[in-house]
C-alpha cells in the first residue's frame, strides 16, 4: 500500500434507512476509539434519518439524500447524481454499500467518481431470487461495478456465486458482529419483571422468537410446531416478539388452533431488555425460509440460549447439530417440533454454553471490525487501487 499519505483511511458508508443501524453505530464507535479509520455516511431516505444526529456526535460526517422507497425506480435514478456529487467532494478511499437500494446507485456512482475501492455487503441475497426475479439482473450488475462483494455468511456466499454467477475471487466473507458485553449479562430483576408481564410464572418450557411478522420469517411454522408441542407439554409458552403486516393472519391462525393460552404476542420488547428476555427462554426458535445472516439468533447464542433453527444464514456456520444448537432438516412445523423435542431431551444449558463459545468466536464485533479493516487495507495494496491524496486524485 502506498505510504504517500499518512491520513487515516477514509471509508464512506452508504445506507438506505430511516433510523439508526446498530452494527454501523458499533462500527463507528470502534473507529472513533482506534482513530485509524475515518468514516463518513450517505443516508438515503425520504425523512431526516436519525444517523444525521448520531454520527456527527461521534465526529463523523453524515449527509442526507432524499430518497422515497415507495417510488423506487425514480428514487434510485434521482439519488445517483447526488451520491456521485458527494463522492467527488469527499474523495474517500473506499465506498461501502449495504442494502440493495443504496448499493445499486452507490456502486455506479462510485465507478463514475473513480473511487479506488468499491465494496458492498450482501444482506438480502435471496429476496430478489425468491420474490422479485426480474431484479436479479441488477444484483449481477452491482457485482460488475464493485471490486468486492462481502458475504455475511457462507450461505450468502454460496448463493451469489452459484445463482448470481459472481466470480468467486470477487467474494469475501465477513460475519456481522455483535458487542459481547451487551448480550452476555442478564439482569435478574428485569427477568422477573418480564416473567410477570407475560404471565410466565409457573409456566414452561418457554420458547421465543424476535422478528417482524412477514411471511419469510416463518411464524406459520412456529405456530404449527406449537400446536404439536402443547399436546405433550401443556404448560409450554411461546413468545412472539415483533409486529408487522402478517400479524393479524398469525393471530387468526393461533385462535383457529386454540393456542391463545400458549402463544403470547408481546409486540417489540425494549432493546435494553432483550438480553434479559433471552434469559427467561429455554430455547430460541428461528424458522425463516431464508436469512442472509440472522442477527437475533446470533444474539441469542451469545446470550447462552440454545437455538433451534432452520438451515439458513449464519446458523449453518455456527450451529453444529446436537452440539452447539439444533438444526432442523426442513422448514416446517413438524420439523421444528421434532427439533424442540430433541432439545428438551438433551442438556439445554450445555448446548447454550457451546453455542455461546461459537458465537463469541465468530460474531464478536471486534472480529467484524478487524475483518473489514483488513479487507480494506488488503485491497488497497493491489495495483491500481493505491491510496492518493484527495488534492491530487484524478
Amino acid at each position: 500500500m502506498s505510504t504517500s499519505t499518512n491520513r487515516p483511511l477514509h471509508v464512506m458508508h452508504i445506507f438506505a434507512t430511516s433510523g439508526s443501524v446498530p452494527y454501523l453505530t458499533w462500527f463507528a464507535q470502534h473507529a472513533q476509539r482506534d482513530g485509524d479509520v475515518r468514516l463518513s455516511f450517505l443516508v438515503m431516505y425520504h425523512e431526516r434519518p436519525a444517523m444525521m444526529d448520531e454520527m456527527p456526535a461521534m465526529g463523523f460526517d453524515c449527509h442526507w439524500i432524499r430518497y422515497d422507497p415507495r417510488q423506487r425506480k425514480r428514487g434510485l435514478l434521482k439519488a445517483l447524481p447526488w451520491l456521485w456529487w458527494h463522492m467527488m467532494r469527499a474523495r474517500p478511499d473506499v465506498v461501502h454499500g449495504h442494502l440493495f437500494d443504496d448499493t445499486l446507485p452507490g456502486m455506479i456512482a462510485a465507478w463514475f467518481a473513480r473511487i479506488r475501492l468499491r465494496i458492498y455487503t450482501r444482506q438480502d441475497s435471496g429476496y430478489h431470487w425468491n420474490y422479485a426475479p426480474r431484479w436479479v439482473f441488477l444484483d449481477r450488475l452491482v457485482a460488475r461495478f464493485a471490486h468486492k462483494a462481502v458475504a455475511c455468511s457462507n450461505d450468502v456466499r454460496a448463493h451469489i456465486i452459484g445463482k448470481e454467477r459472481v466470480d468467486p475471487a470477487k467474494v469475501a466473507m465477513v460475519h456481522h458482529g455483535i458487542p459481547p458485553a451487551r448480550y452476555t449479562v442478564r439482569d435478574e430483576a428485569t427477568m422477573d419483571r418480564l416473567r410477570r408481564r407475560f404471565g410466565l410464572v409457573g409456566q414452561g418450557p418457554v420458547f421465543g422468537t424476535l422478528a417482524r411478522f412477514i411471511p419469510w420469517k416463518g411464524y406459520t411454522h412456529i405456530v404449527d410446531a406449537a400446536h404439536i408441542l402443547v399436546q405433550h407439554h401443556p404448560h409450554a409458552r411461546f413468545l412472539f416478539c415483533g409486529t408487522g403486516p402478517q400479524e393479524e393472519e398469525i393471530r387468526a391462525r393461533v385462535a383457529e388452533l386454540g393456542l391463545h393460552d400458549h402463544i403470547i404476542f408481546t409486540g417489540w420488547v425494549d432493546r435494553d431488555d432483550v438480553p434479559s428476555l433471552f434469559g427467561i427462554m429455554d430455547g430460541y426458535l428461528h424458522a425463516a425460509d431464508h436469512e442472509p445472516f440472522g442477527f437475533v439468533y446470533a444474539e441469542a447464542m451469545m446470550a447462552g440460549v440454545p437455538v433451534v433453527s432452520t438451515p439458513t444464514g449464519a446458523a449453518l456456520d455456527a450451529i453444529e447439530d446436537g452440539v452447539s444448537g439444533i438444526l432442523v432438516k426442513e422448514r416446517s412445523g413438524k420439523s421444528l417440533a421434532e427439533g424442540v423435542e430433541r432439545l428438551l431431551r438433551m442438556d439445554g444449558p450445555l448446548l447454550g454454553r457451546n453455542g455461546r463459545a461459537i458465537a463469541l468466536r465468530l460474531f464478536d464485533l471486534e472480529v467484524m471490525y478487524r475483518g473489514y479493516k483488513d479487507l480494506y487495507l488488503g485491497m488497497l495494496q493491489l495495483p491500481g487501487t493505491e491510496r492518493r491524496d484527495p488534492a491530487t486524485a484524478p
